[in-house]
């Protein structure tokens, strides 16, 4: 497909130019600015079986580290207040949220003390879904996201999941009896595997259905420097000339149950749900091992080390860096095209009273490249709003973006000792829970 094809070409090249394979360290995180709503993410590093696929920082668990873990991230969440922060929602991430409940519970406690927490998100595997993990969590989680990646015991087994998580059959009965348990229960797919043929994916698609789930993510398939070659060993590598169709495919199976959230999120008609947060927030904190925070226009990177960030913490002290070149007004406003576009409607007059400038003026060629291509439903005076192409268009730029992210998370890593490092690419441990990823 031409357009992605240039698309994806000219996201790679403006992030290449914003991210940087040097990450500065800062002394802190930047305090809070007026007018402005933030969303806290926490970050879990901690899973049970790595999955080949992922590129989040994510180590094989162990009770000890991370029991000091969750204290650590506590603590700098309570750094976080003393800068002046407050949130309305909390997201906790992975790895695995659920890999110590005790825990989870607690962290949660703390940031509605210490903010106006009203939603709380969190991840999970399907093994997770038992009632010693899923009661502490009632009263405390309004959206909770289960990570299955597929229904297909072929594809499972290929993903290293199946002897772990149970048969597609096994696990569609677990999301099943939990139904009504949240007020949303999202379940995380994943499209465009190498051996996932067309009727795979229909029958993941009836799957979702049956499930009861009252939101569903269809994440494309996507490759980073650093699990290339685990990729490549076990589901193959990513084959972007069918992903278009494959789209296509699910966007019209699901039409008759499902509404778009997002351009890749689907929420069951009628179902009020709890929208993904990358688009309600813009600005966002992260904390945790791996966390990235999106501040002003600028990514910072929390380290990657687990034992630099408990002694860090244990200081008094942020382990963060910056992870971009020069913000700027030209890429705070590029965001702002994606996230907005990704989220299905950009308003027109809100760009131009908080950049300054149109966005006809202040992004031609994004907006060239969008008409050409018949990316725009609805192009007035007040909003964009897309046609199936414009959504699979913000699909590929997500998707890039997320791809160039990882080769942020990639020079993280190198700065890992070798110990460290072998347990994020050595054998075995760990999967990411729901897979959905933060925003940056």
């Amino acid at each position: 497909m031409l357009a992605e094809r240039l698309l994806s070409t000219a996201v790679a090249t403006a992030q290449k130019r914003y991210f940087t394979d040097t990450p500065r360290a800062v002394p802190s995180l930047p305090g809070p600015r007026e007018g402005i709503t933030y969303l806290l993410y926490a970050h879990v590093p901690f899973c049970e079986r790595l999955c080949p696929y992922c590129s989040f920082n994510r180590f094989p668990f162990a009770e000890d580290p991370a029991r000091a873990y969750f204290k650590s991230l506590r603590e700098q969440m309570r750094m976080v207040a003393a800068l002046g922060y407050d949130f309305p929602a909390l997201y906790i991430g992975g790895g695995t949220p659920t890999i110590l409940i005790d825990e989870l519970c607690e962290t949660i406690d703390l940031a509605r003390e210490l903010f106006s927490v009203k939603e709380v998100s969190t991840e999970t595997n399907p093994n997770h879904l038992i009632p010693e993990i899923l009661e502490p969590l009632k009263d405390r989680v309004q959206r909770f996201s289960v990570g299955v990646q597929s229904f297909d015991d072929d594809l499972l087994k290929q993903m290293d999941r199946y002897d772990k998580y149970g048969s597609g059959a096994e696990i569609l009965e677990r999301i099943q009896s939990v139904e009504g348990f949240f007020h949303s229960l999202n379940v995380d797919m994943i499209f465009n595997f190498p051996s996932q043929t067309e009727e795979v994916l229909l029958a993941d698609v009836a799957a979702v259905k049956a499930s009861r789930c009252n939101q569903t993510t269809f994440y494309p398939l996507m490759a980073s420097r650093s699990v290339e070659r685990s990729l490549k060993t076990t589901v193959g590598m990513v084959d972007y000339d069918r992903e278009a169709r494959y789209y296509q495919t699910l966007s019209r199976s699901l039409s008759d149950t499902f509404e778009f959230s997002t351009a890749w999120t689907f929420s069951r008609i009628g179902g009020g749900m709890i929208d993904e947060y990358i688009v309600d927030y813009e600005e966002y904190v992260g904390i945790g091992s791996g966390a990235f925070s999106y501040l002003d226009g600028n990514i910072y990177v929390t380290t990657f080390s687990l034992r630099d960030y408990g002694r860090e913490i244990a200081a008094g002290r942020m382990p963060v860096s910056i992870g971009n070149r020069e913000g700027g007004l030209r890429n705070r406003m590029r965001y702002r095209f994606l996230m907005e576009l990704f989220g299905l409607r950009l308003d027109k007059k809100k760009f131009e009273r908080d950049f300054g400038v149109s966005v006809e003026r202040g992004l031609r060629a994004e907006m060239l490249f969008f008409r050409t291509f018949g990316g725009f439903a609805t192009d007035d005076e007040e909003e964009l709003t897309l046609t199936e192409k414009g959504r699979y268009l913000t699909v590929v730029m997500q998707r890039q973006m997320f791809a160039d992210l990882n080769n942020l998370r990639d020079a993280s890593r190198n700065a890992l000792d070798p110990d460290e490092r072998q347990l994020l690419f050595g054998e075995g441990g760990a999967c990411p829970a729901g897979g959905e990823p933060p925003a940056l």
